[in-house]
């Protein structure tokens, strides 16, 4: 799928002197290529994390750095093979300078070394495997969310401080899911009554919450997203665990998932970077906006994508237009000198995001409806924990 727009393209008077004309000079534009899954369940988080692109680049006048901007988009059908061929056609035939989006951790796994060798600049708005925190660091690329691991070590810390015993651990059997598992242990540090590595798409849990019920945990951690944790969550509910296990869940419910999931999210928890409660007056004129152009409530990935058009415009910003001046663009975006609604945080030398954890609850509101609501920091500023490993080119 392409679809390309030239986005605030200069404009072109002809200066008309005696006796010459003098043609217009069209001012050089910042080409962005911005690859996701967009179809399906799971195409939820680049819908998102698109939108929050869009937006921003309306909050920035639809300029990066003062320069035009031409933005492709390209569906990678959560495919890598799919992400290998879209990244091929963004450097070779579309010659951009920066690609952002990226939704699944084994897509951005088969394409970072296109982008490396290429030098172009490369901004996960979402994938946050933890092989590009350690070793594969590099100078072209960002991560404009997190490092897989530590929204569930967030969660692996809270459950621990509030004394949460017999955790059940159910995750996708990918890369994603393993360093899901990876960061909640790490921060839980205690014995499980069991765990499953479900198959990605999964969407029939009878096997699964049968073998969950046999162990008679007290509580379930889950890596559930998109679709597969919608109908979870739902044969969850049929099957009355929730009377007995809590559920612990990151990336299954956020504001872009709450309406499918219904009252059947009530109850339950998960960890997130984005206080979405905040009252600051970036957060507040974020969630406005984005309610008006799209008729939604933002959701995290929204977040994610707003912040990774942010981060080109400081790139461009920093160059002084000179697109080949590729130290000038990395010095840049490494300050995260941006009004991000997250707030404010700042880049590990692996350009991972030192950033704050929250707890949030799906509740009842007065209609009975599900209402996210935010109970308290969890981690400060916190590390991801490969940045040790990591050694940066320059």
């Amino acid at each position: 799928m392409k679809n390309q727009v030239l986005i605030a393209a200069a404009a072109a008077a002809a200066i008309v002197t005696a006796p010459a004309i003098t043609a217009p000079v069209a001012a050089e534009s910042v080409k962005v290529g911005y690859m996701q899954g967009f179809a399906g369940g799971r195409g939820i988080f680049g819908r998102y994390g698109f939108e929050g692109f869009e937006l921003a680049l309306d909050h920035l006048g639809g300029k990066f750095g003062g320069m035009d901007v031409e933005l492709t988009k390209k569906d990678t059908q959560h495919k890598p093979d799919v992400g290998r061929s879209v990244m091929n056609e963004f450097i070779k035939k579309e010659r951009v300078n920066f690609v952002a989006g990226i939704t699944w951790s084994n897509v951005l796994a088969a394409v970072w070394k296109q982008a490396a060798r290429s030098k172009t600049y490369l901004i996960s708005a979402n994938a946050g495997w933890s092989g590009m925190a350690g070793k594969n660091c590099n100078p072209y690329y960002f991560q404009a969310s997190w490092n897989n691991d530590m929204i569930p070590e967030a969660m692996g810390k809270l459950m621990k401080k509030e004394g949460i015993k017999d955790v059940f651990e159910l995750s996708a059997n990918y890369q994603a899911g393993k360093d899901m598992l990876s960061g909640f242990n790490r921060q839980y540090q205690a014995p499980t009554k069991g765990k499953i590595l479900y198959k990605l798409g999964n969407n029939d849990w009878q096997a699964e919450i049968s073998q969950i019920r046999a162990t008679k945990p007290s509580a379930i951690f889950g890596f559930l997203p998109g679709g597969m944790g919608v109908s979870f969550m739902k044969q969850y509910k049929a099957a009355g665990l929730d009377k007995t296990v809590k559920l612990y869940t990151v990336y299954t419910v956020d504001y872009g998932t709450i309406r499918a999931h219904g009252t059947n999210a009530i109850g339950s928890y998960h960890t997130t970077f984005w206080n979405s409660d905040a009252k600051t007056a970036t957060n507040q004129k974020f969630i406005k906006d984005y309610i008006k152009k799209y008729g939604k409530h933002p959701s995290m990935f929204s977040v994610q994508g707003y912040d990774a058009a942010l981060l080109i415009d400081l790139g461009v910003k920093g160059s002084k237009g000179n697109l080949k001046d590729h130290k000038a663009i990395t010095t840049a975006m490494r300050t995260a000198d941006i009004k991000s609604p997250r707030g404010k945080f700042t880049y590990n030398v692996n350009h991972s995001p030192i950033q704050n954890y929250y707890k949030r609850e799906v509740i009842a509101d007065a209609d009975g409806k599900p209402k996210i609501v935010v109970r308290g920091m969890v981690a400060e500023m916190a590390k991801d924990s490969h940045y040790k490993k990591c050694k940066m080119a320059w």
